[in-house]
């Protein structure tokens, strides 16, 4: 044995790694130790070999798994290694995403209940200020006005699966809502447009097609049942006209949350019914 080795504890120690992850890097193939001895099978190190475990620690840093690093280090081939480092750039970027996607849909989800909690009496008709936002959304095929629960929970399938296709998480679909157009809602005709979900910033520029809801004061109505939503429009309407207000855009049914996890009878919703609103001067 050469002089000046040391033992697989003395490298572990030095290099911050353990005696079984040496271990294993020996079979492996990525460390192999300066000499083993052939009776007692103990393994000792030279410290200038610090630096393949150096290259071996900063591999494992950019996200390169052992079988990976194995093959850069036996092949020692430059090009294999941006090869792996620009997948690993491209998995990371869509990590990032999702992650975005979800701490999005967690602000909402607070901001959802926040307003939950400190809504009016149900069936209390306000005026609301409310931000730009952005939809996006896919035509009805049916008008579950009409037809119940079971066609809208089919429209609201419908949605999920339009987003699953283009790569959104299932979570988007949490924060969604129905429309019906300015001209049918004024004319008292329940006749819903679109189910669509309100995407953020960063999502509209992945998504074709997304529509702008504009900034402005609305009158809103809050409400616990999918079944009171068509009374409570039609009062909404009534009210709007008692107070002279002209509506100057869409009705919009938004789910602010969802309480399913009190009961699994049924989905409990606790809905927003809004409609744009003037005012003459």
């Amino acid at each position: 044995m050469e002089s000046g080795l040391i033992s697989i504890g003395k490298m572990a120690e030095m290099s911050q790694l353990s005696v079984a992850a040496l271990r294993l890097y020996d079979e492996l193939g990525l460390l192999k130790p300066k000499y083993k001895d052939p009776e007692t099978g103990y393994r000792y190190y030279d410290t200038a070999q610090n630096a393949r475990l150096d290259m071996i620690a900063y591999m494992k840093e950019l996200g390169m798994s052992l079988g990976e690093i194995g093959d850069v280090l036996r092949k020692e081939d430059i090009v294999l290694i941006e090869t792996i480092l620009a997948q690993k750039n491209e998995q990371l970027h869509h990590q990032m995403r999702a992650l975005r996607a979800q701490h999005d849909a967690v602000e909402r989800a607070i901001a959802s209940i926040e307003r939950y909690r400190k809504s009016p009496v149900q069936g209390t008709i306000v005026l609301e200020y409310i931000d730009c936002r952005y939809l996006w959304g896919i035509p009805c095929t049916e008008n579950f006005y009409e037809s119940g629960i079971r066609a809208f929970e089919q429209e609201q399938a419908s949605l999920r699966q339009a987003l699953l296709k283009r790569g959104f998480s299932q979570v988007l679909s949490y924060n969604v809502g129905t429309s019906i157009r300015k001209e049918d809602f004024v004319a008292g005709l329940f006749v819903p447009q679109d189910t669509f979900v309100f995407v953020g910033y960063r999502d509209r520029l992945r998504l074709p097609d997304v529509t702008v809801a504009d900034s402005g004061m609305y009158a809103c109505v809050y409400l616990n049942s999918f079944d009171d939503e068509r009374d409570c429009a039609a009062r909404l309407l009534e009210h709007c006209r008692a107070q002279g207000w002209t509506v100057c855009g869409d009705y919009f049914c938004e789910i602010l949350t969802e309480f399913n996890v009190f009961d699994d009878s049924k989905r409990s919703m606790f809905l927003r019914l809004q409609v744009p609103v003037s005012f003459d001067k």
